[in-house]
């Protein structure tokens, strides 16, 4: 229940590209998931860098944040890695020295890897 929910303030909301009520717009921001690229289109480059105090983090490089859905994918590579990791931008960090294992698993989601 929203805040004006059964007032004269209410008001539907709206596409901000188009101004239609939202369910009934069709531009490219009602449907997102029609920008985005297949996998086996994307090449991943994995290296592994050198943080403060030595501590080692698994860098995925050239996924495009909007061609992709960077923070499932991370999601999914942390919890199979069993380790902590961040977004930045278009680049994904996991924390420690998987690289072998992100390699296999991009690989397996069907992403070129590189690195």
């Amino acid at each position: 229940m929203g805040l004006f929910d059964g007032t004269a303030l209410e008001r539907p909301v709206v596409c901000e590209e188009c101004a239609k009520p939202l369910n009934e717009c069709t531009c490219a921001l009602a449907a997102p998931s029609l920008h985005r690229l297949p996998p086996e289109k994307q090449t991943a480059r994995l290296a592994v860098e050198k943080r403060k105090k030595g501590k080692l983090v698994t860098v995925i490089r050239g996924l495009a944040a909007d061609s992709n859905d960077l923070p499932d994918l991370l999601t999914r590579l942390k919890n199979a890695c069993g380790a902590g990791g961040t977004i930045d931008g278009d680049l994904l960090e996991v924390q420690g020295d998987h690289l072998e294992r992100l390699r296999r698993l991009l690989s397996d989601f069907g992403y070129r890897v590189r690195g």
